[in-house]
């Protein structure tokens, strides 16, 4: 990366670098579960139940390696049921984020239908003091979900204009299809890690000998793609995955349950936050007296970056980063913002429970109800900059759990 160009900008502060580091972690996940890029596909096919054979039940053990290190293990059930399947799928790694270890544990479960598609699901993501839970049923076209953390529950509805499916559900799609090299599969999945629909595209590369537990086997190999990032895995004739790898280092292998939980020492991964990083040319040494960045990238297809918007431009191959002026924002939230257009940018989400008692209480002593918007934002950014211990969390930090634990 190269800084042809630095003007006075506002100061960068960690905590900006945890927020992108957690987008990144998942990334890293087997499952691709986030990303933060996006890329068009052309005519892919979508799995068709007369085209679907019945699977057998599976139980799998994968170990997960990032380069070469064993940092962590998955486990995968796989039955059918009187209404399709039961897929349960539960992964444990040991993350090193900017120099901290933390022991990082997934859980999904979901009940598919005869098709593979998402009937109901529960998720859990937990990590030190930190846990989050989602659960989900599929009514006709309505997706009715409740999230819980730390005691506080939520329910939110979200319409779906087609069927969709959880991540670990689509291998198990692929798998009972046909299997045709240079075929694409479109899948649309629901992420309960960002509460969102995407598209999943998954290619068949064509058949390939792959060594597993010693013993080469011939294998189907498939790529999937989420938001650009590509993930690769490999089928064996049985219709189970033994071997898949991403990017950053990450892979795993299938293996036996005491190899899994009893095999080599786990270890941490590598630093994630140097792993992923690109280092800078140049030091900037008074980062908090500059106005304007420009950045030049290279080694990337720009098409599929979103990059573009907002206080960022991209032209060629320079970024420009340029602070917003606060001069007028007082008057202009005074003059265009009424009260109730205000209530809606006040209203709680699954991450952000802005109406539980214990923040609003918090609110109340923080500002003053007769204070202009601009004064009471800049009271409560100042109590979360200075109350708030600013370190990586490798979770779903939502409000009330960063206020409870005072750290995220």
């Amino acid at each position: 990366m190269h800084l042809p160009f630095a003007m006075p900008w506002n100061k960068t502060k960690p905590f900006w670098i945890c927020a992108a580091l957690f987008g990144l972690v998942f990334a890293v996940l087997f499952s691709v579960r986030l990303g933060l890029f996006k890329s068009l596909y052309v005519n892919p096919k979508t799995v068709s139940l007369a085209g679907i054979n019945s699977l057998p039940a599976k139980d799998s053990w994968m170990n997960i390696f990032q380069n070469g290190r064993k940092i962590g293990s998955s486990h995968t059930t796989f039955s059918k049921t009187a209404s399709g399947y039961r897929l349960y799928e539960k992964i444990h790694m040991r993350i090193n984020t900017m120099g901290l270890v933390q022991d990082l544990r997934l859980n999904t479960g979901g009940r598919l239908n005869p098709d593979f598609t998402l009937s109901s699901f529960d998720f859990e993501i937990s990590s030190d003091r930190f846990r989050f839970v989602v659960e989900g049923t599929i009514s006709n076209d309505l997706l009715s979900i409740q999230t819980q953390s730390f005691g506080s529950k939520r329910k939110i509805d979200i319409e779906l204009k087609e069927r969709v499916y959880i991540i670990p559900g689509i291998l198990k799609a692929v798998a009972a299809s046909a299997l045709v090299p240079g075929d694409e599969f479109a899948f649309q999945i629901f992420d309960p890690a960002t509460m969102g629909r995407e598209a999943v595209i998954v290619k068949v590369i064509g058949r390939e000998e792959v060594l597993n537990q010693g013993i080469k086997k011939t294998a189907t190999k498939l790529s999937l793609i989420f938001k650009g990032v590509t993930q690769l895995a490999w089928i064996d004739e049985n219709g189970e995955v033994i071997k898949e790898k991403g990017f950053l280092g990450i892979s795993l292998e299938k293996t036996t349950r005491d190899n899994a939980l009893f095999g080599l020492p786990l270890e941490a991964s590598q630093d994630l936050t140097t792993v992923a990083s690109v280092p800078s040319n140049m030091l900037i040494d008074d980062a908090g007296k500059l106005t304007r960045l420009e950045v030049e990238i290279g080694g990337v297809k720009y098409d599929d970056i979103a990059l573009h918007g907002g206080r960022q431009s991209l032209v060629d191959n320079v970024l420009t980063i340029t602070i917003e002026s606060l001069s007028n924002l007082a008057s202009f939230a005074a003059e265009n913002k009424s009260h109730e257009d205000r209530k809606e940018f006040l209203k709680p989400t699954p991450f952000v429970q802005s109406d539980h008692p214990k923040i609003r209480k918090l609110a109340q002593k923080i500002v003053s109800g007769n204070e202009v918007p601009l004064t009471k934002a800049v009271r409560l950014v100042d109590w979360v900059y200075k109350n708030i211990d600013k370190r990586p969390v490798l979770s779903l930090p939502d409000a009330l759990s960063t206020l409870e634990n005072r750290y995220g």
